[in-house]
C-alpha cells in the first residue's frame, strides 16, 4: 500500500513537470523583459553570502520547528493531549494557511500577470486562479483514494456471533471486547493522521523547492534579505504543524527521522540549485516566470485544501474543542493570529 501511495504521488508529480516543461514553449515576451540593468539591487557579489546565511538560517529554523513537537511530551504545556498543544497547532495552521493565501498564490499571479508574457495566453486567462483549483482538487483526490486504500486494507469485520456472546455473558471480556472496537476507532483516527502528514508534507516539499530555487537563482540582493526573515519565520511555525501532524501520526522512529530530514534540507538544497543555475537564470525571462508562477499556483492549492480540510477543519469538528466552545475560541484567535502574522510579512516578502 505505501508503494501505491508513492506511485500516485510520483505520477501527480510528474504531470505537473510534464507542463511546465510545455508551457513555456508557447509564450513569447515584449523586447526589453530580460534585462536587469535598471534595477540597482541586482548584485551578484552581495548576493551569494547573503544565500549563504540563507541556507544556514533557514537549515536552523526548520530543524528547531519541525522537531520541536517531538519533544513536546517531555513539555506539560505542549503535550499533545493538552489545550496548550493544540493551540499551538491552530498557530501553525494559520501560518500555512496565510502562507498560501497572502505569499503563494499573490506571487503567482503577478508572475503570471507580467508584462514581460505574452498577451496572449497569459493576460486573458486567470491560469494562477485556474491552476489553484485544479491543485486543490487533485491534492482531495489523492487524499480521499489514498484514506479509502488504507481504510479497506486495515478494515476489522463484525464480530463473530459466539464471541459477541462470550463478551457479553463475562464481565471481563466485556470489557476487553469494547477494547477491541475501541482499538479499532483509535486505529481509523491513527490511519487519518498519518495520510494528513504525508499529504501535508508533499505540499511542503513542494512549494520549498519552488521558493527555494527562486531565491537562489535571484541576484537581487535586496529582496533576498527580506525572504531570510520571512523564510526563517515561516519554517519555524511551519514546521511546528508539520511536527504535530507528524507526532500525533504515531510513526516510527525512521519513518519521522526522514519526513523530518526531508523538510529541514528540502529549501537549503534548492537553494544550493538555484546558485548554480543563477549563471544563466532570468527572474523576468518568460520561462521562468511561467514555469515559477504555475508551480506556486500548484503550490498553493495544496497548502490552502490542507490547512482549510486536513488541519483546521478536523481539529474544529473534532472531539476535542467540539467539547469546550472556551477552547474553540483560543484556536480560532490562534490561527487568525497566524493569518495575520503571515499577513504583514507579506509586506517586506
Amino acid at each position: 500500500m505505501a508503494n501505491t501511495k508513492i506511485v500516485m504521488k510520483l505520477v501527480y508529480i510528474l504531470l505537473i513537470l510534464f507542463t511546465f516543461t510545455v508551457s513555456p514553449a508557447i509564450s513569447t515576451a515584449p523586447e526589453g523583459c530580460d534585462s536587469d540593468s535598471d534595477n540597482p539591487c541586482i548584485n551578484k557579489a552581495k548576493a551569494l553570502p547573503l544565500k549563504i546565511v540563507a541556507i544556514v538560517a533557514i537549515l536552523t529554523t526548520s530543524l528547531i520547528g519541525v522537531t520541536s513537537p517531538l519533544f513536546s511530551r517531555y513539555i506539560s504545556f505542549l503535550h499533545p493531549d493538552g489545550n496548550g498543544f493544540m493551540i499551538v497547532k491552530c498557530f501553525s495552521s494559520g501560518i500555512i494557511l496565510g502562507t498560501g493565501f497572502m505569499h503563494v498564490l499573490p506571487d503567482s499571479f503577478e508572475m503570471l500577470s507580467s508584462k514581460c508574457l505574452s498577451d496572449d495566453p497569459w493576460h486573458k486567462f486567470p491560469f494562477a486562479g485556474f491552476v489553484a483549483m485544479l491543485s486543490g482538487l487533485v491534492t482531495l483526490a489523492i487524499d480521499s483514494i489514498t484514506t479509502s486504500l488504507y481504510t479497506g486494507k486495515n478494515a476489522v469485520g463484525p464480530v463473530p456471533d459466539d464471541q459477541e456472546k462470550v463478551i457479553h455473558n463475562v464481565g471481563h471480556n466485556h470489557s476487553h471486547g469494547h477494547g477491541v472496537v475501541l482499538a479499532a476507532k483509535d486505529d481509523g483516527k491513527l490511519l487519518r493522521y498519518r495520510i494528513i502528514a504525508m499529504v501535508l508534507e508533499l505540499g511542503i516539499l513542494f512549494h520549498s523547492v519552488v521558493i527555494g530555487l527562486s531565491l537562489g537563482a535571484t541576484n537581487d540582493a535586496c529582496t533576498i534579505r527580506g525572504l531570510i526573515v520571512a523564510l526563517c519565520f515561516h519554517h519555524l511555525f511551519e514546521g511546528m504543524g508539520l511536527g504535530g501532524c507528524i507526532l500525533q501520526a504515531e510513526f516510527t522512529n525512521v519513518k519521522r527521522l526522514v519526513m523530518t530530514f526531508f523538510f529541514a534540507v528540502m529549501t537549503p538544497s534548492a537553494i544550493f540549485l538555484g546558485i548554480a543555475l543563477s549563471s544563466f537564470y532570468q527572474d523576468n525571462s518568460p520561462t521562468a516566470l511561467i514555469t515559477v508562477g504555475l508551480l506556486n499556483a500548484c503550490s498553493a492549492g495544496m497548502l490552502i485544501y490542507m490547512a482549510l480540510v486536513d488541519l483546521l477543519a478536523t481539529e474544529f469538528m473534532g472531539s476535542m474543542l467540539q467539547g469546550s466552545i472556551k477552547l474553540q475560541i483560543k484556536c480560532f484567535g490562534a490561527a487568525m493570529f497566524g493569518c495575520a502574522v503571515m499577513s504583514i510579512l507579506a509586506k517586506w516578502a
